[in-house]
């Protein structure tokens, strides 16, 4: 079944897996409440015990926050891939081809250098058509701003 051509998106965009995003920050917020609530609210705690469940419950926060900080930045000179703890900027001839297969977990982008880089901005979990949707709107910027237009 042909697809059409996928539009090629404004500059500057950014793409993330926003439903992904609301869910973590918004169990993260309610089991940080909870706990800090349960754990003010009981008599028998000592002052180390609160502050030991009260960093628990931050520490568990401060995990699900860092899960949700995946995106993956597009502008006129590059993409910007920000992953759980790294961060790297590459200029568009070094994106050879952006990929999304079926079965994969996020996107991976081929790299000139020989490598794969992934981007876990653009994941099909909780949104598929919206990551599938955001992995083509890439790979046309890739194509149009990159090495691939000459091979056209």
């Amino acid at each position: 079944m042909p697809t059409a051509a996928p539009r090629v998106p404004a500059l500057p965009v950014t793409f993330r897996p926003t439903r992904t995003r609301i869910v973590l920050l918004s169990v993260g917020a309610v089991m940080c409440t909870v706990l800090i609530a349960v754990t003010l609210l009981l008599e028998r705690l000592s002052g180390p015990e609160r502050v030991s469940f009260i960093f628990t419950a931050l520490l568990f926060f401060g995990v699900l926050a860092l899960l949700s900080r995946p995106k993956v930045v597009a502008d006129e000179d590059g993409v910007t891939v920000v992953n759980l703890t790294r961060t790297r900027r590459l200029a568009w001839p070094e994106i050879l081809r952006v990929n999304l297969r079926p079965g994969d977990p996020w996107v991976f982008l081929d790299l000139s250098d020989g490598t794969s880089l992934p981007a876990l901005g653009i994941q099909p979990g909780i949104a598929k058509a919206q990551a599938i949707d955001d992995a083509r709107a890439l790979r046309a910027l890739a194509e149009s701003r990159g090495t691939r237009q000459d091979e056209r």
